[in-house]
């Protein structure tokens, strides 16, 4: 006989309760459970898409400095019109985003072309008269003239209060159209020191606001800057054509300028071109680096050690370059010494009467004893938060009594009289109001209807040295569209100081 344990009717509805209980309990925790999977998925996979579209700055058209910047939803594609850009060109465009491809870039053991150079006078001592500078007045704050000048509507507004005409602007537009007419098929321009013509060339557009992302010029601003970065990747961080020793301080800086403003630029407009920030690196940190040691200035080949010292042309160059590096927000070793240095160099080359001379011996670059330098100096104090240094004041008194413009007189100085042309609107006031009259109108006037500017000047007997920006059409167009928008390039000051 078997026993058999048997619930009673009450234990059995418990039992049968609680079994029910827990099925519903994990039923209910399984559904909990895949929820929970759920949503971490979700999480995971859908992020990508929920970040924020990047943005694109807009520049004010407001005079104010404090106007907010309006910002637009940009795509996740580069839109040029009215063409496309051509297929080697739109590898290098991206908002953003990081690529691993760059222009066709050459292979470094490329020969360097060492032929049809020039014989280093015409570009050395004969870009002593001055240049294109790095603004003075409103450089230091960068952003709100670059956002400042990229409004046509500023622009107009801001020609009238300084002293320029309606005909400026049609003149600086004739003029870039030209440019854009005779770019080379590479990018570049000119058909020697083509690193230095094609640096000019960048900075007149980027003078106007004109970027990669322009609607007219865009196409040809992006090919100029492309040739400059391909050329430094090619010659690891130098921005020059050939060997010659003169000329290269002048292009490696000048290229070096129209870099750091590109790159300024670019990174405001959440634009990617690729090896750009890198060649704009180490060009900038190769001038530091081959600053003459004893003299503070900079020489010939980037001596750094030669009797000559260096001369304020060549160091003004490298000034402007290092200002344009510095904005870029990337770190440079040795800056802040460089500067000083250079400055002191500055300082030593003006002259008892207050013009400043080709070097601290007291040379002057002129046949008639002015000194063409004088803006050159000023701007190279101005442009470093220095625009009241006693240099400054001296060279302007300088400058009001002894500058003068004629486009087709002897006194034509294009190179001089471009650095003349910031050095006086950041002092503002009578000087610049005098200065002005004395070339605007002039310089205009001799404009050809192609855009481009013959030949100045009455040939070798010009009060400058070298002949070079009367036979290269290139150099002495940029120098005139650089002159001719200083009204709106840089903030101006506000007058003796």
């Amino acid at each position: 006989m078997s026993l058999h344990a048997q619930l009673s009717p009450e234990a059995q509805e418990r039992l049968n309760a609680q079994r029910r209980n827990s099925t519903i309990s994990a039923i209910v925790v399984s559904f909990l459970v895949l929820v929970l999977l759920g949503l971490i998925l979700a999480f995971i996979f859908l992020e990508p898409f929920l970040k924020e579209t990047p943005v694109i700055v807009s520049y004010s058209a407001s005079v104010n400095d404090e106007d907010n910047i309006e910002q637009k939803k940009m795509t996740n594609s580069v839109e040029r019109k009215p063409s496309a850009p051509s297929s080697s060109m739109a590898k290098v465009i991206a908002a953003n985003t990081s690529s691993p491809t760059a222009v066709p870039v050459p292979e470094v053991d490329i020969p360097e072309p060492s032929t049809d150079f020039g014989d280093g006078d015409d570009f050395g001592d004969g870009w002593g008269s001055g240049g294109d500078g790095g603004g003075g007045g409103g450089f230091g704050n960068i952003p709100s003239t670059m956002r400042k000048r990229c409004s046509a509507q500023d622009r107009a507004a801001r020609l009238q209060e300084n002293g320029g005409t309606e005909q400026c602007e049609i003149a600086v537009v004739k003029g870039l159209d030209w440019l854009q007419k005779n770019q080379n098929k590479d990018g570049s321009w000119g058909n020697k020191k083509k690193a230095g013509m094609t640096g000019l060339a960048i900075l007149a557009y980027l003078g106007h606001c004109e970027t990669p992302l322009s609607e007219k010029y865009g196409e040809t601003v992006l090919k100029g800057i492309t040739y400059l970065v391909n050329l430094g990747v090619k010659k690891k961080g130098r921005l020059v054509d050939g060997n010659e020793p003169n000329p290269m301080p002048y292009e490696h800086a000048i290229a070096t300028y129209a870099l750091g403003e590109s790159t300024t630029f670019c990174k405001q407009l959440g634009l990617n071109i690729p090896k750009l920030q890198e060649i704009t690196q180490r060009a900038g940190q190769y001038i530091i680096d081959n600053q003459h040691t004893r003299s503070g200035g900079w020489d010939y080949g980037y001596s750094e050690d030669g009797k000559r010292g260096g001369d304020l042309s060549v160091t003004a160059w490298q000034i402007q370059a290092l200002k344009a590096c510095k904005h870029t927000g990337m770190d440079f070793r040795n800056m802040k010494g460089a500067i000083s240095k250079a400055l002191d160099y500055v300082a030593d080359c003006q002259h008892s009467s207050g013009g400043f001379a080709y070097n601290t011996g007291g040379k002057s670059h002129s046949k008639d004893g002015f000194y063409t330098l004088t803006g050159a100096g000023m701007l190279s104090f101005q442009m470093w938060d220095k625009e009241n240094h006693a240099a400054v004041r001296k060279g302007a008194k300088y400058a009001s009594a002894n500058a003068k413009f004629g486009y087709k007189t002897a006194d034509c100085d294009l190179y001089g009289h471009y650095y003349l042309g910031q050095a006086m609107i950041a002092r503002g006031g009578p000087e610049w109001k005098n200065y002005n009259e004395s070339f605007r109108d002039d310089l205009i006037k001799n404009q050809g209807k192609d855009g481009s500017w013959g030949k100045p000047g009455v040939g070798k007997n010009n009060n400058a040295v070298g002949a070079e920006f009367v036979e290269n059409v290139v150099y002495r167009n940029t120098l005139c569209i650089l002159m001719l928008e200083v009204y709106y390039r840089f903030l101006p000051g506000t007058g003796g100081g």
